[in-house]
């Protein structure tokens, strides 16, 4: 809830001096935590050439047969925190997702092929 506008009175609930408020610039600690977009293509590359770690291999298995409360645990051994066991979890339910959007086109792609090859 922002403040309201100060009264200019030293009592009562918008007590306090009327100043104007100044835009002041953006701060590099603002920053911290940002991936610039080298760090996550050089991430993505190395997630494709090295695939998953075997403990994130048993957390998408245990995903895919809908425990994710056991996942959680899982991930919360093995990283230490649950904040990161979280987004860990998360993680690997959004590559889930994009594999069986792939598997699906990909499926597709080859009916497409198949049924082509036989009509011509």
């Amino acid at each position: 809830m922002a403040p309201a506008a100060k009264s200019g009175l030293a009592v009562g609930l918008n007590k306090g001096h009327i100043v104007t408020k100044r835009d002041l610039p953006a701060r590099p600690s603002d920053r911290k935590g940002k991936t610039s977009k080298r760090v996550h293509l050089v991430r993505n590359l190395i997630r494709e050439v090295a695939g998953f770690a075997p403990y994130e291999k048993r957390i998408t298995e245990l995903l895919k047969v809908g425990k994710d409360k056991r996942a959680l645990k899982l991930a919360k051994r093995k990283l230490g925190t649950h904040k990161r066991a979280k987004k860990k979890r998360e993680e690997m339910s959004t590559a889930l997702r994009k594999m069986r959007v792939w598997r699906c086109r990909r499926k597709e792609e080859v009916r497409e092929g198949f049924e082509h090859h036989h009509l011509s």
